[in-house]
């Protein structure tokens, strides 16, 4: 995009350096791009490195996308670091400024939701889900599992990218929390623009908008939890923001299926609970259709603490307890952890997160009867899905 934008940046860029591999080189005050010590994590899963093909994509296969790109690979990089490896000391401009000393280490970068991983404390095979937004999904497994297998559909596969030793697996859904603002801003809209329109002065119509924008989502799911899940209810499609996992398509669309006149804003707020929640069971099956077992639920983020509703729906849907991370700030927790073992207090991640760990503050545990039913609706889900995609413009 840039190279389009403004060719002349390509004959001057001396390389391209993403912003987790740029930090801990401006902290250690590496000065040559050469010497800039990169993110396995980063490259992996943003810039298709694998140590099989010598690091990244291939001038001829870069040259086949665009010829723009030609004389691109000369000027990235070979060598790859995991997170718990050294970038450098502190150098003393950034050690002045701190008010610390030079001999303190600094770790290479990684991405947020691959070291809020760790920071909940992932084991091998259990599913770690980063629930905002939208959501991004990491497990582990060990090499001699996965061997060369590639693993299909999902958004990335790269060996260390998460805990040193392992292949680090990446999914998610485009939206999750999102589908949540969005219905609850399509009924604060009107609102908004009769208020805006009245000729009431003063803030207090401000106030108000304010106060029932954020008692909307609250009164939904206490109204949606007392309607039980049913084999005729409405179906929501979560592609609202196109699909991450399985198989990414940002071009498709959401959808709602089943509304009558007799359908009220909780019954639509619950089938956009439950499609968010058969979107991530898309996942979950998908992992297990390539062979990879997925042995426990791990949640972290926003949505796992705020509503207790979402949650009980998606254990309901996925027929596994999900235990949620008491830590707030399982990335910084994670990165903490990282730092550790780069600063030689622990040996390795394993002896960090038993040291370090928050634990959980929270277990949801599926409700069988509603199980049963949810099995019959993710079908119907999975039958709209098809629909959509062969059908329409998306």
């Amino acid at each position: 995009h840039t190279i389009r934008k403004d060719s002349a940046i390509l004959k001057t860029a001396a390389s391209w350096v993403e912003h987790a591999d740029w930090v801990p080189a401006l902290l250690t005050g590496v000065n040559n791009v050469s010497q800039i010590k990169r993110s396995r994590c980063a490259a992996g899963h943003k810039a298709m490195w694998n140590e099989s093909w010598g690091g990244l994509p291939s001038e001829e296969f870069l040259v086949k996308l665009d010829p723009k790109l030609k004389g691109l690979r000369g000027k990235l990089y070979e060598k790859t670091f995991v997170c718990d490896e050294k970038a450098g000391y502190l150098s003393f401009a950034w050690a002045k400024k701190f008010g610390l000393s030079t001999e303190v280490s600094v770790g290479t970068g990684s991405f947020d939701a691959h070291i809020g991983a760790v920071g909940a404390c992932i084991t091998p095979y259990a599913l770690v889900r980063i629930m905002g937004t939208s959501t991004c999904d990491i497990l582990t497994a060990p090499k001699k599992d996965v061997k060369n297998k590639v693993i299909k559909g999902i958004c990335g596969q790269v060996d260390g990218s998460v805990i040193p030793g392992f292949i680090g697996m990446e999914a998610g859904q485009s939206a999750f929390g999102d589908i949540y603002a969005w219905f609850r801003d399509v009924l604060t809209g009107p609102l908004k623009g009769f208020l805006e329109a009245s000729s009431a002065k003063g803030s207090n119509k401000n106030e108000f908008l304010e106060a029932y924008k954020k008692s909307i989502i609250p009164y939904l799911s206490k109204e949606a939890a007392k309607i039980p899940p049913s084999e005729s209810a409405l179906i929501a499609l979560d592609w609202m923001n196109g699909r991450r996992t399985p198989f990414a398509n940002q071009m498709l669309k959401g959808a709602v299926t089943g509304i009558t006149l007799g359908t009220s804003a909780p019954r639509i707020f619950r089938a956009l609970v439950e499609g968010t929640a058969f979107g991530s069971r898309k996942i979950v099956e998908r992992f297990k259709a390539e062979g990879v077992k997925v042995d426990s639920i791990i949640a972290i983020g926003g949505v796992s603490k705020k509503s207790p509703f979402v949650m009980q729906v998606l254990s309901d849907v996925l027929k596994m307890p999900i235990k949620v991370a008491a830590s707030e700030q399982c990335c910084a927790l994670g990165a903490a952890m990282c730092a550790s073992v780069v600063a030689r207090v622990y040996k390795n991640l394993d002896e960090a997160k038993r040291n370090m760990g928050g634990g959980f503050d929270a277990t949801y545990r599926p409700n069988k009867k509603n199980s049963l039913i949810y099995d019959k609706l993710y079908k119907e889900y999975c039958t709209l899905g098809d629909f959509i995609e062969k059908n329409t413009r998306g």
